[in-house]
């Protein structure tokens, strides 16, 4: 298979898209970004060395066209493709046909993406490994009276999720059979619409769990550990806040997570970076894996920040058939890094959209402080896609530091023009129980019950 390439398409947009131009950049590496009419003028756009578009500005006849995708990357010359998260990300066929047309695909083989992307099959790929799995159903469930009996062994509550889901969607909770049997048809129905497969699965619902994952990267030879994540601060099971180390697993969890990811990706032959989720019970230290995510995650600069690992970089590498270079005990954790993601949207009013023009921004700057963002003053945020705008990282020696940089940059952090979510932040930061760490992925929701945060105008733009 060929791997050698001097020039790469980013199959993507948004902040993502900048931070993979700048890695490819520093490796040398020419760029051609893609881009919808909604981005004609985007930061990404800019900084390519090359930009060709790819459609309107709705997602599908863009974003998701592959065969506009693909014609931009072989017209361009590009040699490789890098599908950054979301979009054509964890599609198969995208990284089949990637490769039918000569070019390399930056991540795993399309086998190990059907393999892990479809929740029902990696949970049986995960048993095979040895890796703990939560108590659910071998496979898929066709039948809702199959389903009513296979809940009597693994317990209420119970949860019915989507086979082929993703970002928290596809998920309905049942308190007894009866309700079960209400939301299986439901469940399954939204699946189906959602994302084309209707084939759902049980699992025992865990109340008050954390949300921690472990980062990998392989060369479908070897494979080491970046350490782990915790992402429990969620809303409607969407990450608003990550963490990196989680300050709830003790060394000797540490260690027996980070090896069970260790042995499932081994038995994928795992290529690229990927990230395998689990679930963790306070009460107990058992943790279960849940599903992974074969592609660069959003949250992936604070394994960055805690390793020094340059995660991006060591993709493109990898995709250009160099060995990995990281041996797991040059891999070190220091210190604690914490994102937070800032989104267009009003927390104040029910994270309603806040699309429009920037105009004004100040990025916050100082030792261990990040920003990752496709932001300029003059560019409209478009309503078209997700609202993410941008990622506040800090990392400093321990966690209450960490918090206390958190704290000064969101306070130097201001963009004016539109709605962020820079204040339910800066508010998170003051509370005692985030202070402490003592939160689980319910904890956010019933937060915000509690906390309603003072609704605040939208900043004017100047005339």
């Amino acid at each position: 298979m060929r791997t050698a390439f001097d020039k790469l398409l980013i199959a993507n947009r948004g902040e993502i898209a900048v931070r993979i131009i700048r890695a490819a950049k520093e490796l040398g590496l020419k760029t051609v970004a893609i881009y919808s009419d909604a981005d004609a003028q985007s930061l990404a756009v800019k900084m390519a060395d090359e930009a060709v578009r790819v459609g309107p500005a709705h997602a599908t006849r863009s974003y998701l066209d592959m065969d506009a995708v693909l014609k931009a990357a072989t017209d361009s010359g590009a040699g490789a493709v890098h599908p950054g998260y979301g979009f054509l990300s964890e599609n198969a066929d995208f990284a089949e046909r990637v490769e039918a047309a000569g070019l390399v695909f930056v991540g795993p083989t399309p086998h190990a993406i059907r393999t892990m992307g479809d929740k029902a099959a990696a949970r049986a790929a995960a048993q095979k490994a040895g890796v703990p799995t939560v108590p659910g159903s071998d496979g898929v469930v066709v039948e809702v009276d199959s389903a009513v009996e296979l809940a009597k062994d693994i317990g209420y509550p119970i949860m019915i999720k989507a086979s082929a889901g993703g970002g928290g969607r596809g998920i309905r909770v049942a308190q007894d059979a009866d309700e079960l049997r209400h939301q299986f048809a439901i469940a399954t129905t939204e699946a189906q619409a959602a994302f084309g497969n209707g084939a759902v699965y049980l699992e025992r619902f865990i109340r008050a769990a954390r949300h921690i994952e472990v980062q990998i990267l392989g060369d479908g030879q070897r494979v080491v550990h970046c350490f782990e994540r915790e992402c429990s601060l969620q809303r409607r099971r969407q990450k608003v806040w990550e963490e990196a180390p989680s300050a709830a697993v003790s060394e000797a969890t540490r260690a027996a997570l980070c090896e069970s990811a260790l042995r499932l990706a081994r038995a994928v032959a795992y290529r690229g970076a990927g990230t395998l989720e689990y679930l963790y019970d306070d009460d107990t230290g058992d943790f279960f894996f849940i599903e992974m995510n074969t592609r660069i995650q959003v949250e992936h600069p604070i394994t960055e920040m805690v390793t020094g690992v340059d995660l991006v970089k060591e993709m493109l590498r990898i995709a250009r058939g160099e060995p990995l270079r990281l041996k797991q005990e040059d891999i070190r954790l220091t210190g604690t890094a914490i994102e937070v993601r800032i989104n267009a949207e009003n927390a104040a009013k029910n994270f309603s959209p806040s699309p429009g023009l920037v105009s004004r921004l100040t990025v916050p700057g100082g030792p261990g402080v990040r920003f990752d963002s496709m932001l300029f003053p003059g560019y409209t945020v478009p309503a078209y896609y997700d609202s993410l705008v941008g990622k506040l990282i800090v990392h400093d020696t321990d966690r209450a530091s960490a918090l206390g940089r958190l704290r000064r940059a969101l306070g130097e952090l201001e963009i004016d023009g539109i709605d962020t979510t820079i204040p339910l932040h800066r508010a998170l930061c003051d509370d005692a129980d985030v202070a402490k760490a003592a939160f689980h992925t319910g904890f956010l929701e019933t937060w915000l019950a509690a906390n309603p945060l003072a609704a605040s105008p939208k900043t004017k733009v100047p005339a």
